[in-house]
């Protein structure tokens, strides 16, 4: 389809900003945001044609302002935290449509949201809309591969990963030596990295990727330097993400991090889709 006009809703990091830059190289005329205040970065805020910012509590209000405006679609980026859930003052509509979820996590949090989105006239993209630059393949990123110990965890990881997908309970498992050291709860990917090194120790390896038949619209799994940065101080020893279905922020400097601190990062062939890059 032809896009137009869309806005990108907003958390933290660089994503947001790099669905922005990626839509405008694809020749979209017009690319604004929804700004969380307090999460949204200031070269996100930059990088759009136009801004409008609202508070974490202030969701429901945020999707009739997104629906009086004409936007041909929505994606979601960027990181909000989950502690939100639990600490923001929410508006009266939003309060409702928590309460009518039997489970909380991000799929029915998320698909909620986009429910309404939709709901509402706007329909909500792919989060990997225009960010096929940054959807790394099958093969080795890095100057080091996995050892074969690594290539054994990697592949533990990968199946508990996909059954434990199906409960969405997170896009993250931590093995060493076969043993299963953290699998990611909600409170999300850096934390369980730290509390899987904490227990198992140097040498462990990180296992990331969606479900099957996870809704690429939301909460597809993302990889970025500070990723890196929580990896190298819980001694964990590689990186193995399913193919063309995790998108790696700042690639370049990455995969430079990774190389100076002899951490090895490899994508993995799987029957799964890749994420899609267009609405």
């Amino acid at each position: 389809m032809e896009v137009k006009k869309m806005i990108v809703i907003t958390g933290a990091g660089a994503y947001p900003r790099l669905v922005v830059e990626g839509a405008h190289a694809a020749g979209v005329p017009v690319c604004d945001v929804l700004a969380v205040r307090g999460s949204t970065e200031r070269a996100t805020l930059k990088a759009a044609d136009h801004v409008h910012t609202i508070g974490i509590g202030e969701i429901a209000a945020g999707v009739r302002w997104v629906a009086a405006q004409g936007y041909d679609g929505a994606v979601f980026a960027g990181q909000i935290n989950p502690l939100s859930l639990f600490r923001s003052r929410f508006d009266a509509e939003t309060k409702a449509w928590l309460a009518s979820l039997p489970c909380k996590n991000a799929h029915t949090v998320y698909g909620k949201l986009a429910f309404e989105f939709e709901k509402s006239g706007v329909p909500v993209f792919p989060a990997s809309s225009f960010m096929e630059k940054h959807l790394p393949g099958e093969g080795v990123l890095t100057a080091r591969a996995p050892d074969a110990r690594e290539l054994q965890d990697i592949q533990h990881g990968a199946a508990v990963m996909r059954d434990v997908g199906r409960h969405d309970v997170g896009q993250t498992v931590l093995v060493k030596d076969g043993m299963v050291l953290a699998v990611e709860a909600f409170e999300g990917t850096n934390a369980a990295i730290k509390r899987g090194g904490k227990l198992g120790g140097k040498g462990a390896v990180l296992v990331k990727g969606a479900r099957e038949g996870h809704d690429m619209r939301f909460d597809i799994p993302v990889v970025g330097l500070k990723t890196l940065k929580v990896m190298k101080s819980a001694g964990v020893s590689a990186l193995g993400f399913q193919a063309g279905r995790l998108l790696l922020l700042d690639r370049e400097a990455v995969v430079d991090y990774a190389n100076r601190h002899n951490i090895a990062l490899a994508g993995f062939a799987t029957d799964l889709p890749p994420a899609p890059t267009r609405p």
